[in-house]
């Protein structure tokens, strides 16, 4: 299924319904695929609920779920008509799955088309070490999932249509909020059809790294640095590919190879802003370089750099996570660096946390600031020690290799664990954990 098969967001006259999700075939993956439709009239310019969330990613979908889950009347806005974009953040840790066991949907979810990984590897200069073992984690599944993102949010939509405070509005973009003195009390959007109001008990600001909410409110942003981008791109996989690691370091360059099942997911480390030096000496030049790193005659399928993607890498973190009536999670909250792949988790971590902090203050229609600060007061430590590690292997791992334009030469440590294979526990204890997983603890009220 193309973008050009899936079909738009279209006025109706007769206003707001609920999202409508319908299973349509996805010939690509041979799977189904629920695509969202919302109707909005252009009448119905103000609407109501106990809490909107802006941000259809991990965090405002999960969250929008649990709060509905728990009873809460819940409106998710989401300003993209569909979640299909490629090179999203697709690694779905063991306490993810966790927590889809809680709420008992793990073996569907587990149905959904997948890969899965059970150790983490890196090769430097050609010698390959394993680095992280995740089949001795104390939990249901010991892997990490690799799964494309709009396939996880289109699985929790789907999940989140069956409850009857769940609403999910696609194509819906909040460009602004809304105050009653100093307490925010809901946001403005637009839609193809109109701006609309939505009013809320709750806004909870989960619309990423970029967040137009946070910079409605006004909230600083503390920038840690990050000595790198990512250039993402596809490689067509081929009969003689052997198995690839996950990392691979050579001359300088640090380039990650993922398997998609029919093809590799890759990304290529870079120092920041130097995108532009690398389209400066060409295709064939950078077809070539990743070639080499592939391992591989040539990387033809390369045919311009439309075919490759950037992530600015940023690693930043709230001050304050709250104002009255206002809360941020995930990337909106922290933007986390692609090391570890861990973003996924913390966002639906923060999640858990919320709706089990929130959930029945939300009920009774009584939150307070002090509410919401409990949220942050859970979930800071798990984010400051999880940017530390990020931000100390960023500086003292990837930005002098970067630099140096040479091979490093492996650690001392990485001989060490290959000599103690149980040391590769604890590495896969912090990628596929975390610092602190959280648990659903509220019931299902629907």
């Amino acid at each position: 299924m193309t973008a050009d098969d899936r079909a738009p967001m279209r006025p109706s006259a007769g206003g707001f319904s609920d999202v409508e999700v319908t299973l349509v075939p996805d010939e690509d993956r041979n799977i189904q695929t629920p695509q969202t439709e919302v109707t909005v009239a252009v009448s119905d310019t103000a609407l109501a609920c106990t809490c909107v969330i802006v941000g259809g990613g991990p965090a405002g979908v999960m969250a929008g779920f649990l709060l509905a889950r728990a009873g809460i009347d819940v409106i998710v806005l989401e300003k993209h008509a569909d979640f299909f974009r490629d090179f999203r953040g697709d690694t779905i840790h063991p306490s993810t799955m966790d927590v889809m066991a809680e709420l008992g949907l793990l073996d569907d979810f587990l149905k959904v088309p997948h890969q899965e990984v059970h150790y983490g590897e890196a090769e430097i200069g050609g010698e390959k070490f394993r680095i992280a073992d995740l089949t001795h984690l104390p939990t249901r599944c010991r892997f990490i999932a690799f799964m494309p993102q709009w396939d996880f949010l289109s699985f929790l939509a789907t999940q989140g249509k069956k409850l009857p405070k769940f609403r999910l509005m696609m194509g819906t973009e909040a460009t602004d909020i809304l105050r009653d003195g100093e307490r925010v009390v809901g946001v403005i959007a637009k839609t193809a059809s109109g701006e609309i109001r939505i009013r809320a008990d709750l806004t909870i600001g989960a619309d990423g790294r970029h967040s137009r909410i946070r910079e409605a409110a006004g909230l600083k942003v503390e920038d840690l640095g990050a000595p790198m981008d990512v250039l993402w791109l596809r490689l067509a996989r081929r009969p003689d590919d052997e198995h690839a690691v996950l990392g691979r370091f050579v001359d300088g360059r640090f380039f990650i190879m993922l398997d998609r099942g029919d093809y590799w997911q890759c990304a290529m480390i870079i120092r920041k802003g130097t995108f532009e030096d690398v389209k400066r000496e060409g295709v064939a030049v950078f077809r070539a370089r990743v070639a080499q790193l592939a391992k591989r005659p040539n990387a033809d399928e390369i045919a311009s750099f439309d075919d490759v993607k950037l992530l600015t890498v940023a690693v930043d973190r709230l001050a304050d996570w709250a104002r009255p009536g206002l809360l941020f999670i995930g990337d909106a909250a922290h933007a986390m660096s692609p090391i570890g792949g861990v973003g996924i988790n913390l966002a639906i971590q923060d999640a858990v946390a919320a709706a089990n902090i929130l959930a029945e203050p939300l009920r009774d229609k009584r939150v307070t600031l002090e509410d919401l600060r409990k949220v942050q007061k859970r979930r800071t430590f798990p984010t400051w020690a999880t940017q530390k590690v990020q931000t100390t292997i960023q500086n003292w791992v990837i930005d002098p290799m970067l630099k140096s334009g040479k091979t490093p030469s492996p650690p001392a440590v990485l001989r060490f664990v290959q000599r103690w294979p149980s040391l590769q526990r604890i590495p896969a204890r912090l990628i596929g954990l975390g610092f602190r997983p959280e648990h659903v603890r509220t019931a299902a009220k629907v």
